[in-house]
């Protein structure tokens, strides 16, 4: 338990007044940001983000999806680098918090370190992952899952925005195209913290969430397809109600998420009716029915289950079904090691601490695939998150980022 760093703690304020001011950036309606990626105003967050590292005496690095990496050298010119960091782009109605703290939170470990005149033998890098919510240009973690080798470069470039723009050409308006080749910076480890983006910490007065594993994701798009008709004078016995069958199905996925309490979950969030008019039974719906699970083999089962129990609710009711996997990654399982740091960590600090598992997926999560890899969170107010109203503590952000630094120091190994 025993470490050089001792209890020294990060600069909280300055930590504090850096989101303040990166949330002047694209600001919401409502008290919090929309800085969807690759908009002008991610450029902006960019420029800001790169000249603070700039004047904590970081050099920086860009590659072909735009990821950003700012360096502070460690002792030893052999030595694998510790990466540190998240995201700066936002969701449309998003707030000042998710994946910001973890950007800011790292560029705050080495102005710490500069203070303290503390150097590391494996150098830290600071990373700024583009497009991690996804919300601009479907999927999201796009170029961690490119760093990876999830994706394809080009087929990332050719993703398109509701608008019709391409990833690619978006990336290169704003001026952010670097010229690394992606995927070929090698890692000591790899960490990221988050605003838990859910209730638990906060609900069990807890400050720190060490999170062992991520929960996998599985996406079916589902179309059932009936008869439009008019509500009025249509006898119920003939009717072909593809929006039944689809609150049929619904029922269907609330149950089988609930069959594999408590880490499973199921919803639907993505929902079209057609003709969707008042005195129409819709004769076609297509929705997206969202699974997720820490075990694979959890998430087979609510897949099979939902095809399997869709199929029978619709042939009973003389409607049409077809489903489409668009999306989902498997369960991650963190680092051993890395998950020990962040433990201790908070053990050394005296902070109330868990074992989490995070139900949304992050950049970590592709990292995790090619380099020891750990995440840390830290409460939000009533679990909300994707919201404008999305809110932390200054405590919160302050322990957090304390816990983060002393993992991402330890790692990489304080030279006296």
């Amino acid at each position: 338990m025993n470490s050089p760093m001792g209890n020294l703690l990060i600069n909280h304020e300055r930590l504090w007044d850096s989101i303040m001011e990166m949330a002047k950036i694209g600001p919401g309606v409502a008290g919090g940001n929309n800085r969807q990626t690759l908009t002008d105003d991610d450029a902006k967050g960019r420029d800001l983000f790169k000249s603070w590292c700039e004047q904590a005496g970081m050099t920086l690095g860009v590659d072909r999806m735009g990821t950003m990496f700012a360096t502070r050298k460690g002792v030893d010119p052999e030595a694998l680098p510790v990466y540190v960091g998240s995201h700066l782009d936002t969701q449309p109605t998003g707030g000042k918090y998710d994946g910001v703290l973890g950007v800011l939170g790292a560029l705050e470990i080495i102005r710490t370190l500069n203070d303290l005149n503390i150097r590391t033998k494996h150098p830290i890098v600071v990373t700024n992952w583009t497009n991690e919510e996804g919300t601009r240009f479907a999927p999201p973690m796009l170029a961690s899952g490119v760093f990876a080798g999830m994706h394809d470069e080009q087929w990332a470039y050719d993703r398109e925005d509701i608008e019709g723009k391409k990833f690619g050409d978006e990336l290169v308006r704003i001026g952010w195209q670097g010229d690394e080749v992606v995927g070929n910076r090698k890692m000591h480890a790899f960490f990221e913290l988050h605003i838990e983006q859910g209730p638990i910490l906060e609900a069990e007065n807890k400050d720190i969430g060490v999170v062992t594993h991520g929960q996998g994701l599985s996406w079916t798009q589902v179309t059932i397809t009936g008869k439009d008709s008019h509500t009025g004078s249509t006898p119920m016995p003939m009717r072909r109600n593809a929006g039944l069958g689809m609150a049929r199905i619904l029922e269907l996925v609330d149950e089988i998420a609930w069959s594999h309490k408590p880490d499973a979950v199921g919803a639907a969030g993505h929902i079209e009716v057609f003709p969707n008019s008042r005195n129409v039974i819709p004769g076609k719906v297509v929705f997206t029915v969202d699974f997720r699970s820490p075990e694979l083999a959890v998430i087979k089962d609510m897949e099979n289950r939902l095809r399997n129990g869709g199929e029978e609710i619709c042939q009973k009711m003389d409607l049409e079904i077809a489903f489409e996997k668009v999306g989902g990654f498997d369960p991650v399982k963190f680092d051993e090691d890395c998950v020990s740091a962040v433990r201790k960590a908070a053990e050394r600090l005296g902070y109330s601490h868990r074992n989490i598992i995070s139900g949304a997926g992050h950049d970590a999560c592709w990292i995790n695939r090619v380099a020891p890899t750990a995440m840390i969170m830290c409460p939000c107010v009533d679990g909300l998150s994707h919201n404008e109203a999305e809110e932390i503590s200054v405590e919160w952000a302050a322990k957090g980022t304390n816990v983060l630094f002393h993992a991402v120091v330890d790692t990489a190994i304080v030279v006296n």
